[in-house]
């Protein structure tokens, strides 16, 4: 077993010395980043890393000096050390992948205060000096040896990072004209404003006009880029907004301040609304940081208590989005209790008959495979242990739930319980519907923006 031992003021001679060598890798910048307190490391280029291009270079080794207090602290003085100062001298950055040696060297003593000089020295991989100074410490008098712990185990969990690549998918595609359903408050506002930002929508702010230039102070939010469509009040909103898509004026709907039935309402109206041959239903694209792939769940927002019929077309349509996305051949979990098929439980005879539907091509585009319990569809060593062989079961991108009220407590279980973060779109009409919640963060909202557009271009490209 590695053992710890410091060496106290007596043992300690001039010229004594201690070295160890690291590899900066991104692990160590991002560690090194959460610890100071920035989630932005020194020196890392945001856009780069949304690219998935990582150049990243640490300002003046900042954490090659951190390697020095590492090294005083476990080996040279070691435990019991009481840091005074330190004077550093920061040379060279450092680059990610540079191997970096850090020594320290005793070079003065006193006897009265057991005060210590140590020169510090950090070269790269060329030899080249990246750090030199000096360090004074009290060294510990009192003997320590020790087991060495094992260091704790780091899971580094960057929330929204799928959505940030859905986001880069959009780059170099027209922003899409968007009818935003009365924005009346600051959170559906900003929304819409921060996605224009972003070159993903081109709102256009139906609602009462006053309202929304109110919303628009409170949010310090200047208005002036961006079109007013003045309505006296939501229900005229809607219907504005609907007429607005039917003309050709915009190709998506965002929904504002506004409940979700008084929006649907107006869209799937038989005469003046937005329906197609297929059902309308609702998807959430979900990016759970412990699930090592996006997850999408349907339906959760639309249809309460849907038949085998409208399932169909829930499954279909979130396949042709995900097709969208950059999936070319999603795996589809149809949920349920249990992964027997049983007269007891409807979802599992719907699971069924789905999963043949879709072997006589009434279902394309993916794999399906149902019933699946909720464990056997996200973890392949659950569906292992109940000894089930499946092309989906643990690695699902699709899950298909049961109803309304199994999939909303799901999508927000993972949101609260699971730090997930969740985007929402209606499908099935003539345009994407953006559907936000007030609670949403800005990273969902833009999410929720980027998808609507990514389906859309995807859309007019397969129709040309």
């Amino acid at each position: 077993m590695e053992r710890i031992e410091n060496r106290t003021y007596t043992e300690l001679n001039i010229g004594d010395s201690a070295s160890l060598v690291r590899m900066l890798t991104l692990r160590d910048i991002e560690l090194f980043s959460v610890m100071a307190g920035d989630a932005a490391p020194l020196g890392l280029d945001r856009d780069v890393v949304q690219s998935g291009q990582f150049r990243v270079i640490v300002a003046h080794g900042a954490w090659a000096g951190a390697l020095l207090s590492t090294l005083v602290g476990t080996r040279l003085p070691g435990p019991g050390t009481v840091y005074l100062d330190q004077s550093l001298h920061f040379v060279k950055p450092v680059d990610l992948g540079d191997t970096i040696t850090v020594s320290v060297r005793v070079s003065e003593k006193d006897d009265v205060s057991h005060q210590i000089a140590l020169e510090c020295l950090a070269v790269n991989q060329r030899g080249e000096d990246v750090i030199t100074g000096v360090t004074h410490v009290v060294a510990p008098t009192e003997k320590i040896l020790r087991p060495a712990e094992a260091l704790p185990e780091f899971e580094l969990i960057e929330k929204g990072r799928r959505y940030g690549r859905l986001i880069a998918m959009t780059r170099g595609l027209e922003p899409l004209p968007t009818a935003v359903v009365h924005p009346v408050d600051t959170a559906s506002l900003v929304g819409a404003v921060e996605s224009a930002r972003a070159n993903l929508i081109i709102p256009i702010l139906v609602g009462p006009e006053a309202r929304i230039r109110a919303a628009a102070d409170r949010a310090q939010v200047d208005l002036t880029p961006y079109e007013i469509v003045s309505t006296g009040h939501s229900e005229a909103a809607v219907i504005q907004a609907v007429a607005m898509v039917r003309a050709g004026k915009a190709q998506a709907l965002m929904k504002g301040a506004l409940h979700t039935d008084e929006l649907m309402h107006a869209v799937v109206d038989a005469e003046q609304g937005l329906r197609t041959a297929r059902r309308i239903s609702h998807v959430f694209a979900i990016d759970a940081p412990g699930y090592p792939r996006p997850l999408f769940v349907t339906d959760a927002a639309i249809n309460v208590s849907p038949t085998l019929d409208d399932k169909r077309d829930i499954i279909q349509n979130a396949i042709d989005l995900v097709h969208a996305l950059g999936i070319a051949e999603p795996r589809v979990a149809i949920l349920s209790a249990v992964e027997t098929v049983t007269g007891k439980l409807r979802s599992t005879l719907d699971a069924a008959a789905l999963c043949k539907m879709a072997d006589r091509g009434q279902i394309t585009g993916g794999i399906l495979d149902g019933p699946l319990a909720f464990d056997n569809a996200v973890s392949e060593e659950a569906a292992k242990t109940k000894g089930i062989k499946s092309l989906v079961a643990g690695r699902a991108d699709i899950l298909v739930v049961p109803d309304l009220e199994a999939g909303n407590m799901l999508a927000k279980q993972l949101e609260y319980l699971a730090g997930a973060e969740i985007a929402g779109i209606v499908l099935g009409a003539r345009v994407p519907i953006i559907l936000t919640s007030r609670a949403d963060k800005t990273i969902a909202r833009l999410a929720s923006c980027a998808i609507a557009l990514l389906l859309a271009r995807h859309t007019s490209g397969a129709k040309a």
